[in-house]
């Protein structure tokens, strides 16, 4: 067997997972897609296009902050915030958006799709797209458009065309299937950037490659700022590509515990919560085979989350191969643990965390409790919470 990191194999396989389950229609384009993404990575151009990028235009690195007041509450381990929030609109999904709009470049294609669900990543697409002058059409589930409307507005404002979707649960795996649908009648000048470590080969690949840039500081800051690796580090998952891009750069150091915290919705019932590696079983969705929230017929079930971009009932399949071979360890927080973690980072650090984000905050803060005040727990801040304001306010019923 391949060790972890020099996975997928040529067939875009993580052990079992992944591989590509797709129309005929989109085979050329993923053909092409592989082809020209190994070309990239053998650019040095390409390569010092994108630092470039990276550094001036999305502010990075992204620094690691001491959450010293969040750390004294807790009482236990030292907790340290990867600030990804702090990127150029404000999460982790530019570092994907840019590298794939380069790749829409190299293939020639004149047009962009993409889909988003809390919005952020289409946000980052559509930033990308006005930096290359890309058009660009991003599908979002109406529910989605209603409680992220702040992002759906940005996303206009830099010239993207936001389409809702009001077919199925009206979130984001109905805004995927209509991107898909796109794609299929576009694929000759359409490139769909899709924001997560989901989908057919190579896009788990090629989001957690663009995504990997998170986890690489984070090793060089712990080395240089703090003289020692973490003792655990801590991401949300929903599609999984903030903690894939934070914990792929880590798998190879065994003495580092890695976190994935999912969407533990309401409750543990079907169609409550949206913990797929926690509850789901394997199966194919949106062209990969990965774990799945299903019904007992294999259709695939319906989730809830109160975080748009964890409301979704698939994961990378990358994420499917560490929990069967327990690299990480995978987990679930509640809406009501997340919304204490959010208001809880707010008044100890002065910082609004994307609900996300705050999955892994409340488990972060959990797990330091139970370590000694000589360990350290990093968590992916994976983005901003002024997205979430207003729904945080609607749901208090408070006047935002």
């Amino acid at each position: 067997m391949a060790p972890p990191t020099q996975l997928p194999d040529s067939a875009g396989r993580f052990g079992h997972f992944g591989g590509r389950y797709v129309p005929e229609t989109l085979t050329a384009a993923l053909d092409q897609l592989v082809e020209q993404y190994q070309q990239a990575q053998a650019d040095a151009k390409f390569a010092q296009q994108l630092q470039t990028l990276l550094r001036d235009f999305v502010g990075r690195p992204s620094p690691l902050y001491f959450a010293e007041r969040l750390t004294q509450q807790c009482g236990g381990a030292k907790i340290y915030l990867k600030r990804e929030d702090l990127n150029h609109t404000g999460a982790h999904k530019i570092n994907n958006t840019l590298g794939q709009a380069l790749l829409t470049l190299r293939m020639g294609k004149s047009r962009v799709i993409a889909e988003t669900g809390a919005g952020q990543h289409g946000v980052a697409t559509a930033t990308a797209c006005a930096r290359f002058g890309l058009p660009c059409v991003v599908y979002m589930g109406a529910e989605d458009v209603r409680r992220q409307a702040p992002n759906v507005f940005n996303m206009k404002l830099m010239g993207a065309e936001v389409r809702p979707v009001e077919s199925g649960s009206r979130t984001l795996r109905d805004a995927i299937n209509e991107a898909m649908r796109d794609w299929m009648a576009s694929v000759d000048t359409t490139h769909y950037i899709i924001g997560s470590v989901v989908g057919p080969h190579p896009f788990p690949m090629i989001v957690r490659d663009f995504q990997s840039v998170i986890g690489r500081e984070t090793l060089q800051q712990c080395q240089t700022e703090l003289g020692r690796l973490p003792d655990v580090v801590v991401a949300c998952v929903g599609g999984g590509s903030n903690a894939a891009g934070m914990f792929y750069p880590l798998i190879d150091h065994a003495e580092i515990e890695l976190v994935g915290v999912e969407a533990g919705g309401r409750s543990d019932a079907a169609g409550d919560h949206a913990a797929p590696l926690c509850h789901g079983e394997p199966g194919i969705l949106h062209g990969s085979y990965s774990y799945v929230m299903q019904d007992e017929d294999g259709q695939t079930s319906d989730v809830h989350s109160i975080s748009a971009g964890l409301d979704y009932p698939g994961v990378g399949p990358e994420h499917s191969y560490w929990k069967e071979t327990g690299r990480v360890q995978y987990t679930e927080c509640g809406d009501a643990d997340a919304l204490r973690a959010f208001d809880t980072l707010a008044k100890t650090e002065g910082i609004l965390a994307a609900i996300e984000t705050c999955h892994a905050v409340h488990n972060a803060m959990q797990i330091a409790s139970r370590r000694s005040a000589d360990q350290v727990v990093v968590v992916c801040l994976s983005g901003r919470g002024d997205k979430d304001a207003a729904e945080v306010a609607r749901l208090r019923g408070e006047k935002g």
